[in-house]
């Protein structure tokens, strides 16, 4: 069904103070009949995927306007995983997706508006807007805030763990991991590498909730002011159309975008985030929808932290049309999108209108700048070249991970595909970190953290452990880390994350044992307690002992008792199925 159309008007006539407020605020009379667009952004000081998004909220605004509406700012600002790493801050990161979908269900429900333009860029700030997006189904886009350009050498962020590891090993001086601090980030907009950030850019647009082309821009580009300014226009459209979001987002569209992930070898992240999106559309995916979609899925884009290449160069290349046109022939072509429009005819669109041809422009100058001569094939491959061809991400199960475990198969070393490893458990990050570092795990090591997924820890991230890990040329190779807490977009090495049930949940992951013996096997997807102490047991042993350890684990109080964390800890779902927060009916 569609929208009701000019909910606003509506309004006006059940709230007579609702005219002289708004006259208050700045309006004029003449405004409050346009049809009235709610602009939410991420907007803040909070970090340079935020920083920067005034401007286009501004472009948006203008847009509005010149399209015959009236744009009303809304604020809900993100928080910043990199900032947090390392401290109990990085706590809060996945709750804050949450808290960002609240307030906009709040803002855009307590005040009528006829439709939205939806701005961020970041982790948690573009999730949750498509969160918040879908719960308050109005007409509405999506402007995805680009990305920052590389530092001098090409350096981006995500370089900086590899660079703090190797300097507590004593592998490099001070003053080299602090010109690496000064340089990593040059400028606004999302870090330069294929993280949660921009994984979760690509995925709005994938889904179809953007305009075509306009993901991972570099923030400062001409070109995304162009498209904040066409979103607003596009905005009044689709209120007058009573296009609303949950008319154009299918299972096909999640597919779509899954596909999408699968090319582009996105975050583990969005296995978090995609399935908590689709909850809102009443559309269940999970771990498992990943993994069918991406056997068999072609693996293209060379870019960080798995690929040679900074995300700046992604739209150069041509951007999700490109991507989307290697892999056209498993795509629902048909579905429908932000633009009125099929996927199918706006790629075709795309062909004749000048797209690809602008983007051949900014290469040349990129090219130009750093003394490359880079292609948009070296970029993005052709189907035919592609850097792999089973996609990107694996879901593991077995007796250790009942309803699955991740892993991002393209980070990790062919060396860990296929091995059984002796159990290291942890019980902190910084106990585990500590040992990394100073070499007291060994080659051959499975070493667990735990107590660290939604009902446990919030579910931060484990970046400093993985990327002391994949930094260091023997462990990187011979060991691997499991947690049932997640890991950050640049993480690389042999890392399993989101294992579940998760320990605070009494998950098999709180039973693990030193020198429990580890099966890992990527290929065929198993994750398995295959022994004890060392020594081999049957499933059927295993099965018995591990009953035995349940009946005398004793469950740990929430360390929260107060708060946002207390009641994420609470009511958040399953990392397999987005961590998402549910109540009983």
């Amino acid at each position: 069904m569609k929208c009701s159309e000019l909910r606003s008007q509506q309004m006006r006539k059940l709230a007579p103070e609702l005219d002289p407020l708004r006259i208050g605020t700045g309006w004029k009379a003449e405004e409050l009949s346009l049809p009235q667009i709610y602009i939410e952004s991420t907007f803040g000081d909070s970090h340079p995927g935020s920083g920067h998004l005034d401007k286009l909220v501004e472009a948006a605004r203008k847009g509005v306007a010149a399209g015959g509406g009236h744009g009303a700012r809304y604020y809900c600002t993100d928080m910043c995983d990199g900032e947090s790493q390392g401290t109990d801050g990085i706590n809060y990161s996945l709750v804050s997706r949450e808290m960002i979908a609240n307030m906009i269900e709040i803002q855009a429900n307590a005040t009528p508006f006829d439709g939205g333009v939806f701005i961020a860029s970041c982790d948690k700030g573009m999730p949750g807007s498509l969160i918040g997006m879908a719960r308050v189904n109005m007409p509405s886009i999506v402007v995805s805030g680009g990305t920052m350009k590389a530092g001098p050498e090409l350096l981006t962020l995500n370089e900086l763990g590899y660079y703090s590891a190797r300097y507590e090993r004593g592998e490099i001086p001070l003053e080299r991991l602090q010109w690496a601090k000064v340089n990593a980030c040059p400028g606004c907009g999302a870090c330069s590498f294929i993280g949660t950030a921009s994984t979760m850019q690509i995925m709005a647009e994938a889904l179809g909730l953007s305009l075509p082309g306009s993901a991972l821009l570099p923030a400062d580009s001409p070109d995304l002011i162009d498209y904040a300014f066409n979103s607003g226009k596009r905005a009044v459209e689709l209120a007058k159309e009573g296009l609303c979001v949950k008319d154009m987002v299918t299972l096909e569209s999640f597919e779509n975008a899954i596909l999408v992930h699968a090319a582009i070898s996105g975050s583990t992240n969005s296995l978090l985030h995609l399935p908590a999106l689709a909850h809102e559309f009443g559309i269940e995916i999970d771990g498992d929808t990943f993994d069918r979609l991406h056997r068999g899925a072609k693996f293209l884009l060379d870019l960080r932290p798995t690929g040679k290449w900074p995300a700046e160069v992604f739209y150069y290349a041509g951007g999700v049309p490109a991507i989307m046109e290697e892999i056209k022939d498993r795509l629902h072509l048909d579905v429908m999108t932000v633009t009125g429009k099929t996927l199918g005819e706006n790629l075709a669109e795309l062909k004749t209108n000048g797209f690809y041809e602008k983007c051949q422009k900014w290469l040349d100058a990129f090219n130009e700048k750093f003394g490359l001569s880079l292609t948009k094939e070296d970029i993005i491959r052709p189907a035919d070249k592609a850097m792999g061809t089973d996609g990107s991400i694996a879901v593991l199960k077995g007796n250790l991970a009942p309803e699955g475990a991740v892993i991002k198969h393209t980070a990790c070393p062919k060396e860990m595909f296929d091995v059984v490893l002796k159990a290291r458990p942890f019980d902190s990050e910084e106990e585990c970190l500590d040992a990394v570092l100073h070499h007291k795990v060994n080659p051959g090591d499975a070493v667990f953290i735990r107590y660290e997924g939604p009902k446990g820890s919030g579910m931060p991230e484990m970046f400093y452990t993985s990327e002391a890990i994949s930094s260091d040329p023997e462990l990187g190779r011979s060991i691997a880390l499991i947690t049932d807490g997640r890991f950050s977009g640049a993480s690389t090495g042999p890392v399993i994350g989101h294992c579940s049930p998760e320990a605070m949940s009494g998950g098999p992951i709180a039973l693990v044992e030193q020198d429990d013996l580890i099966e890992i096997n990527v290929p065929e997807r198993k994750l398995n307690i295959i022994g004890v102490k060392g020594e081999r047991k049957t499933p059927e042993e295993m099965e018995a002992i591990l009953a035995e350890r349940k009946q005398n684990w004793v469950p740990r109080r929430s360390k929260y008792r107060t708060g946002a964390l207390r009641m994420f800890a609470e009511h958040a779902a399953s990392p397999m199925r987005g961590a998402y927060l549910e109540f009983e009916d």
